[in-house]
């Protein structure tokens, strides 16, 4: 006889954990089945540690320029392995502290790999051998993404790295390239060079940071090519040739003109794509579309009983998005009659240096849509806080509709953007108009008071350029 649940999560990562826990605290009977680590991808392969590395970067980087801010700081180098460490460390703790919730909300935890047999069962094996039969009226799949192969990219972990290499160099590599502008890439791009490897970046399309807004990616890459950057855009890598400790790429640039580029290490950074195989889910007939699980607004996929969150299910691929997906699903199943998932309302960070977030439509994605917009900008340079910390590279960037005030999109790059981003997502979600923003009083000094100005700006009342 299988054990029996209300709601059994496949995955453990940031949204199957937050659903079994929202689930339970709902009096629903609920397990967790995870084949290798609580947390995920982004717990211990991802968002955590990447950010652990970004911020070793950033102090190293701001040691470097000590004179800058009056101060002394001679024979500044770092210890790569200690580096890493200390980022495995915070994964470490982190993934412990996921057990802890999952145990004080009385989830069951079943330590393995599931398949879905029939609507409503499971079964899981752990290193190919059985560990039990399960039941459960809904079954939610959250088995998360894994990274894209492209042919000639394929990754051999020593000379080719995907990101799971990325984050625990054993020795700092002198040049690197990077096949990928994204999230992803930039982020890796942005440790490496920080810490002196000479990076060249390769992008297929004429924009690097391609979701962003076309005038932040712009500025972004001026202060990534400031940094000693080499960006691609435009190109593609046709192929690769491994040496013994180097490989030699072949660049194809916008113009159609091959050339050579040979480094030490080339990290493949070409999106990710769900883990759908090998789950069960095309005997049960569960509908997938370009590698992910089709859902409505609120998880349900086309099979009743059958649910799917997170990277599985689809672009946006972000922890935080997995996250509310599934509180989302488990307050439908628990009838509670949530708001379904409003995919514009989701800002993305990425943590390089300069950071970059956003939230809602581009300017040129209002105009596709027939909007007629109202554009605001304030840059850095006019922020005295900005100044005070010696970072006045940055813009900060609205986008409203011009007949109701509705604000659109918001564009940040500069310094602690992806913490500047949540107000304006807040702003979003409350329905707020550029009155009530430019009626709204921000603390002085701080940097969010760009964000005033530039809601001012879209309405020519800027008062600070």
């Amino acid at each position: 006889m299988a054990d029996s649940f209300d709601v059994i999560v496949i995955g453990g990562g940031p949204g199957g954990y937050v659903a079994a826990i929202r689930a339970a605290q709902l009096g629903l009977r609920t397990a967790v089945v995870e084949r290798a680590h609580l947390g995920g991808i982004c717990l211990n392969w991802g968002c955590i540690p990447t950010k652990a590395l970004l911020r070793s970067a950033e102090v190293y980087h701001n040691m470097v320029h000590a004179e800058a801010y009056g101060l002394s700081a001679k024979e500044v180098s770092f210890d790569l392995a200690k580096v890493v460490a200390r980022s495995r460390g915070v994964s470490k703790r982190l993934n412990g502290g996921v057990g802890f919730l999952l145990k004080k909300n009385k989830v069951t935890v079943i330590d393995g790999e599931a398949r879905l047999t029939a609507p409503g069962k499971i079964t899981v094996a752990k290193d190919g051998k059985p560990v039990g039969d399960f039941a459960a009226g809904h079954i939610i799949v959250a088995t998360g993404a894994r990274p894209r192969v492209l042919p000639g990219l394929e990754p051999d972990r020593k000379l080719v790295w995907t990101y799971f290499e990325a984050m625990v160099p054993e020795t700092m590599p002198k040049s690197l390239l990077v096949v990928g502008s994204g999230a992803i890439g930039i982020e890796f791009a942005s440790f490496f060079r920080t810490l002196g490897a000479a990076v060249t970046v390769v992008e297929v399309l004429p924009q690097i940071l391609p979701v962003e807004d076309e005038e932040i990616a712009a500025f972004a890459r001026k202060q990534f090519e400031k940094q000693g950057m080499k960006i691609l855009s435009g190109a593609k890598v046709l192929g690769l040739k491994k040496g013994t400790d180097s490989v030699t790429a072949t660049i194809e640039d916008a113009k159609g003109a091959k050339s050579e580029l040979t480094v030490d290490r080339v990290i493949a950074a070409v999106g990710v794509v769900g883990n759908i195989e090998n789950i069960g889910l095309e005997a049960l007939g569960v509908a997938t579309e370009k590698g992910c699980i089709k859902i409505d607004g609120f998880g349900r996929t086309n099979v009743p009983g059958i649910y799917a969150i997170g990277d599985v299910a689809g672009p946006p691929m972000l922890a935080h998005k997995a996250e509310h997906e599934g509180v989302i699903c488990v307050e439908a199943i628990a009838g509670l009659k949530p708001h379904p998932m409003t995919k514009d309302e989701i800002p993305g960070c990425t943590y390089c240096q300069p950071q970059i977030a956003s939230v809602g439509l581009t300017e040129a994605r209002a105009k596709a849509a027939g909007r007629a917009v109202k554009v605001g900008r304030f840059p850095f340079t006019g922020n005295g806080k900005a100044i005070a910390l010696g970072e006045e590279q940055g813009l900060v960037k609205t986008v409203f509709d011009a007949a109701t005030g509705q604000l659109l999109g918001a564009h940040l790059v500069g310094a602690e953007v992806t913490e500047l981003i949540q107000g304006f997502v807040v702003a979003m979600g409350l329905e707020t108009t550029e009155q009530e923003l430019m009626h709204t009083v921000f603390p002085h000094p701080t940097l969010s008071e760009m964000m005033h100005e530039s809601v001012l700006d879209a309405y020519g009342r800027a008062i600070h350029i």
